[in-house]
């Protein structure tokens, strides 16, 4: 790119837990991702803020209505066209019905078991599971 500049696309993500501990995640129907698991989220639309944009996509892409919380972190990944800038939010379901739409061919509350089987088997989103860790993050039950 001319400069060395690199176009930053900013992105959010909903870190949800219910009250078993499970945590909501999709897996993508799309590129990137397509097929793995990852927390529901994508980009800001302009004129947006953070927290608008992530209850949208997490409407969006799962059909609950959540609550917006603390900046949980932030990871930079990279995209097709410069790199995702990815802000992670936790989140706390007030309403809706859980079914998957948008950009998610499946959503589900994954517990800890089934979070550890998608590591093993290479269907989580790259960099996920250890980010989670670090954030202290992954499911709890």
């Amino acid at each position: 790119m001319p400069g060395g500049h690199v176009r930053k696309i900013r992105c959010v993500g909903g870190v949800t837990h219910d009250t078993y501990g499970r945590l909501l995640m999709v897996q993508r129907a799309h590129a990137p991702g397509e097929g793995l698991w990852s927390i529901p989220g994508g980009r800001v639309e302009p004129g947006e803020s953070d927290p608008v944009a992530v209850a949208r996509e997490l409407r969006e892409e799962t059909g609950l209505t959540v609550s917006i919380g603390r900046l949980v972190g932030s990871v930079t990944r990279p995209a097709a066209s410069g790199l995702y800038e990815i802000y992670d939010y936790e989140c706390r379901v007030i309403g809706g019905l859980l079914r998957p739409g948008d950009d998610a061919a499946q959503v589900a509350w994954i517990d800890l078991a089934a979070f550890g089987t998608l590591e093993r088997t290479n269907l989580l989103t790259e960099g996920l599971a250890p980010t989670l860790r670090e954030w202290d993050m992954l499911p709890r039950a």
